[in-house]
C-alpha cells in the first residue's frame, strides 16, 4: 500500500507540472483528492491492515495529500499570475493616444423654442400652468362655448376614449381649468405649452400630435388693445425688431371679437414673394377678447372683468424662424436635422 500511494503521488505531481490551464488543475485536483478518488479508496482499504500498519500508511496517505494539494495551489497561483499578465497586456492603455471626442446632446429644437416663448411672456408678466393630456370632455369643450353638437366642435376631429374623455385638441382647458379654480376671485395672466392631439393626416404642415403655446390675461379693464400690444412684443422679440403685424377678422367659439394675426414677410419684408404667397404678410397665431360666456361659466362677472386669450403652434413659429418646410422633421428624430439647430 506504500508503494501504490507513493505511485499516486508521484502520477499526480507529473500531471500537475504538465498541466497549462486552471481547468486542467481543477480535473486533477478532482481525480486525485476528491471522494471518489484513488487516494480515498486506499483509505478505505486501511480495515485490512494490521494495527501496527495502519498508522503508518495513515500518515503517509495524509502526506500525499497534502504534497499534492500544495503543489496543486502552487501551480494554481502560477497560472492565475499568467493569466493576469496576459490580461493586463491585452488590456494596456496607451495614455499617450489622444481621446476620444464626447458627443454632446442638446435640446430639440421645439423645446428651445418653446423655452423661448416662455422667458418673453415670463418677462411680461405672464406665469406658466400645466394641466393634463386626457381631458374631460367638459373642459376641452362645454367650458369654451363649445357645448355638444356645436358645430364648431367638428373642426377640432378628436381622439375620444369614452364619451366624456379625449386626448385633448388644443390647452386652452388648462385656461379653463385656472379660471375655475380661482372662481372669480383674482385676475389670471398666465401661458400654458403642451401637446396636444387631432386626428389628421400627417403631411408636410399637419400632424396627429403636436404642440401649442396659449396665453390668457383676465382683469378689470382688459382691452383688444392691450392684446395687440403682447402680440407685437412678441413677434419682434420672436422674429426681429423690423417685423409689423396685423389683425384680421375671424371667428373662435371662446372669444369675441376674435381675430387672427400676421406677420410681415421677413423674406420679401412686405413686398409680395412664394413665401407669403404675394401678400407680404404670413399668418401666424389666434386670439380675441374671452367670451363673457367662458368668463362667467369660470365663476367671473364679465361686467366687472374682461380678457384675452390667443393661441400659437410653435411648430409653426420654427419653421418660419428657421425655415423648415415640413413638420414631420421635428419627430422623425433624425439626427443629421436635429444637429443642425443644436446650440453649443
Amino acid at each position: 500500500m506504500k508503494e501504490r500511494l507513493q505511485e499516486l503521488q508521484t502520477e499526480a505531481l507529473a500531471k500537475v507540472t504538465e498541466s497549462s490551464t486552471l481547468s486542467d488543475l481543477q480535473d486533477i485536483r478532482v481525480a486525485y483528492l476528491g471522494k471518489k478518488g484513488p487516494i480515498t479508496e486506499v483509505l478505505r482499504g486501511m480495515g485490512k491492515l494490521s494495527p501496527e500498519e495502519r498508522p503508518v500508511i495513515g500518515e503517509l496517505a495524509n502526506k500525499v495529500r497534502e504534497a499534492i494539494a500544495n503543489e496543486l495551489d502552487s501551480k494554481k497561483a502560477k497560472l492565475e499570475a499568467e493569466e493576469l499578465e496576459k490580461k493586463l497586456e491585452k488590456e494596456t492603455i496607451d495614455v499617450t493616444l489622444p481621446g476620444r471626442p464626447v458627443q454632446v446632446g442638446g435640446p430639440h429644437l421645439l423645446t428651445s423654442i418653446v423655452e423661448e416663448i416662455e422667458d418673453l411672456f415670463i418677462g411680461m408678466g405672464f406665469e406658466i400652468r400645466e394641466g393634463p393630456e386626457v381631458e374631460t370632455d367638459y373642459y376641452n369643450f362645454e367650458a369654451l362655448n363649445l357645448p355638444k353638437g356645436h358645430p364648431a366642435r367638428d373642426m377640432q376631429d378628436s381622439f375620444y376614449i369614452t364619451e366624456e374623455l379625449l386626448m385633448r385638441t388644443h390647452t386652452s382647458p388648462v385656461q379653463a381649468r385656472t379660471m375655475g379654480q380661482f372662481n372669480g376671485s383674482q385676475p389670471v395672466k398666465m401661458i400654458c405649452p403642451g401637446k396636444v392631439y387631432r386626428r389628421d393626416t400627417d403631411d408636410a404642415t399637419h400632424s396627429h400630435q403636436f404642440t401649442q403655446v396659449e396665453g390668457l390675461y383676465v382683469d378689470k379693464d382688459v382691452r383688444m388693445s392691450d392684446l395687440k400690444g403682447v402680440l407685437n412684443r412678441f413677434a419682434k422679440q420672436m422674429f426681429g425688431e423690423d417685423r409689423e403685424i396685423r389683425l384680421r377678422p375671424s371667428f373662435f367659439p371662446f372669444t369675441e371679437p376674435s381675430v387672427e394675426m400676421d406677420i410681415s414677410c421677413k423674406v420679401c419684408n412686405g413686398e409680395g414673394c412664394s413665401v407669403c404667397k404675394g401678400t407680404g404678410w404670413i399668418e401666424i397665431l389666434g386670439g380675441g377678447m374671452v367670451h363673457p360666456r367662458v368668463l362667467e361659466m369660470a365663476g367671473y362677472d364679465p361686467k366687472e372683468y374682461s380678457g384675452f386669450a390667443f393661441g400659437m403652434g410653435p411648430e409653426r413659429i420654427a419653421m418660419l424662424k428657421y425655415g423648415v418646410d415640413d413638420i414631420r422633421h421635428f419627430y422623425t428624430n433624425d439626427v443629421r436635422f436635429l444637429k443642425q439647430y443644436h446650440k453649443a
